[in-house]
């Protein structure tokens, strides 16, 4: 029984070996001089203005969820597209009612002002 696994053991071990090997050379090698320049948050080249802990609108969040959604669901789409004419007729259709239900969420979203920033 071991002499089945024994394969995908050592490439566990080997793995393991590398990972904890890649991080032990890195502190090893790598210089450890922190100064207050390093340690300063830096994002886009601009310098930070205001606090970290920046409070956001729900209605961000909700945005950037509901595109995420609607994204990955037309991503639904390529396969669709890809294999069109072996589908025939009725991958059509049924891509046709995907869109459809898109369509009525979008708009249904929109009546009720999820998609206003104000």
């Amino acid at each position: 029984m071991l002499q089945t696994y024994l394969p995908l053991l050592i490439l566990l071990a080997v793995s393991a070996a590398q990972a904890v090997g890649m991080v032990v050379l890195s502190q090893m090698v790598s210089p450890q001089k922190v100064t207050l320049v390093k340690s300063a948050p830096y994002e886009s080249g601009i310098d930070p203005l205001g606090g970290t802990r920046e409070r956001f609108s729900v209605k961000f969040y909700v945005v950037a969820i509901l595109f995420i959604v609607f994204d990955v669901e037309t991503v639904f789409l390529v396969p669709w597209a890809v294999a069109m004419r072996t589908l025939g007729v009725e991958g059509f259709i049924t891509a046709m009612i995907f869109i459809f239900i898109l369509t009525v969420g979008l708009i249904y979203e929109w009546k009720k002002g999820a998609l206003e920033w104000d």
